[in-house]
């Protein structure tokens, strides 16, 4: 194998990552007989495209959550939108607030109402260029070293900056939300992160996909009743509204179809 060409070496690695399988940098450098720079530059490549997660030393599979999040956001967009469309009328003009990482929030920051004084901060890269774009807010951007798969700052730094903030309302981001595990998040940094936001917020939204309800992943963040609104997509299952409101969440229901901006 010391003559394949990287693209085939490539393709092999991601089969391996696909099977499940993590891959070490300095193993497969002697399995194939070539430098770790060169290994390094192969697993560059395929988190590049989304095919795995760089760590130290190698490259982990990516699991449900772990998608990088410049890949997801193009996925889903009028049913985020339509999420984020529902929320709107909470956005009081002069309020201070927060958008956590994701790609949901992306969408948030497009639809903020125009031209009524608001201060939105963000840990994220995406959101804050996307309100940048729109040069009508005033941005505060939480700074920190970015996290790819996040898609922005979850570190001590960012943990410092906002615990410094007066937020008057956060948008959450969420991996996942049931009535028994509550709101969960698939890393241990991001949940820290996240319960720092919402105890630092008057008001926090969660805005969640249907396929995000129901389902737990291993560090909880809050109860649901910490929650002040859920909003759920309009075909949300009325025994799945039924059992978060049992756990104390007081839910909203986008609507089936999404206003279309000119």
């Amino acid at each position: 194998m010391t003559n394949d060409i990287p693209h085939a070496r490539r393709d092999v690695i991601a089969a391996r990552l696909a099977s499940g399988q993590s891959v070490n940098a300095g193993a497969l450098a002697s399995e194939f007989n070539i430098s770790e720079d060169a290994i390094r530059r192969d697993l560059r490549a395929l988190a590049a495209a989304g095919l795995c997660r760089r760590v130290y030393g190698g490259a982990l599979p990516l699991s449900p959550g772990t998608t990088p999040v410049s890949h997801r956001l193009g996925t889903g967009v009028n049913r985020k939108r339509a999420l984020a469309q529902a929320a709107m009328p909470m956005v009081a003009p002069g309020s201070f607030i927060f958008l956590d990482n994701g790609s949901t929030s992306l969408i948030v920051a497009q639809e903020l109402p125009r031209d009524v004084d608001l201060i939105v901060a963000t840990s994220s890269i995406e959101i804050a260029a996307a309100l940048v774009a729109r040069g009508d807010v005033h941005i505060h951007m939480v700074g920190g070293t970015i996290d790819s798969v996040i898609g922005g700052s979850i570190d001590g730094i960012a943990l410092e900056a906002i615990s410094r903030l007066n937020i008057d309302l956060c948008f959450i981001g969420v991996c996942t939300l049931s009535a028994e595990g509550g709101v969960s998040a698939l890393d241990g940094a991001d949940a820290t992160f996240k319960r720092a936001l919402i105890a630092r917020s008057r008001r926090t939204l969660a805005l969640v996909a249907n396929e995000k309800i129901g389902e737990q992943a291993p560090h909880r963040i809050v109860d649901l009743s910490a929650i002040d609104h859920v909003i759920i997509e309009h075909d949300a299952p009325d025994a799945t509204a039924d059992a978060l409101r049992s756990a104390g969440s007081r839910i909203l229901r986008a609507a089936s179809s999404v206003d279309q901006h000119p």
